[in-house]
């Protein structure tokens, strides 16, 4: 009985990841095609709103590139740097992607940071800004430690004596943190 249920442990390690992500491909496709809800004589071709998708994102990237509507864009970003709440989001955002993908990717420059002197214990990482003079340590970096498979974060307590205030305004040091470290402080 137990060597039935190894076949079955094993056979499910492989048939629910490939399963998982076919489901994930076809409910995205679908909820395009159904999106845009296209047909060519009256018959639904699956991947037609994928490809709408492609071509108009393409073409809003052609159109962002010319020189006369940059200067629309850059009036729109400055509105949006300028709006209370929708400011951090779409900084935060925009930093995040750019990280990325683009001309100013942070997430470049992998590391292996010791975690203490007396243990042998390390944590890949990131290093997302060389120098922390904004806060007056130039001797510290940014490290960012993404959690796998998982958009999270960790929470420690310290004690008192650990903690100093930083004086800087604390929607900064929030998007300095949701950036994962990317936006300037």
């Amino acid at each position: 009985m137990r060597k039935i249920f190894n076949y079955f442990l094993s056979g499910f390690l492989v048939v629910a990841p490939i399963s998982i992500t076919v489901y994930i491909l076809f409910a995205v496709l679908s909820w395009l095609d159904n999106t845009f809800e296209l047909k060519w004589n009256e018959q639904h071709i699956p991947g037609l709103g994928l490809l709408l998708v492609m071509g108009m994102v393409t073409a809003v990237g052609f159109i962002a590139k010319s020189f006369m509507v940059r200067p629309f864009l850059i009036l729109a970003e400055r509105v949006l740097h300028r709006t209370p709440l929708v400011s951090i989001i779409y900084s935060s955002i925009k930093d995040l992607f750019d990280a990325f993908v683009g001309d100013n990717q942070k997430f470049n420059q992998p590391v292996l940071v010791r975690l203490n002197a007396a243990d042998q214990c390390y944590k890949m990482g990131f290093v997302t800004q060389p120098s922390m003079t904004a806060i007056h340590r130039p001797a510290l970096m940014a490290v960012y430690f993404p959690h796998s498979y998982n958009f999270s974060g960790e929470l420690l307590l310290v004690p008192q004596e650990n903690v100093s205030l930083l004086d800087l305004p604390s929607s900064e040091v929030m998007k300095f943190i949701v950036s994962g470290g990317v936006s300037k402080l």
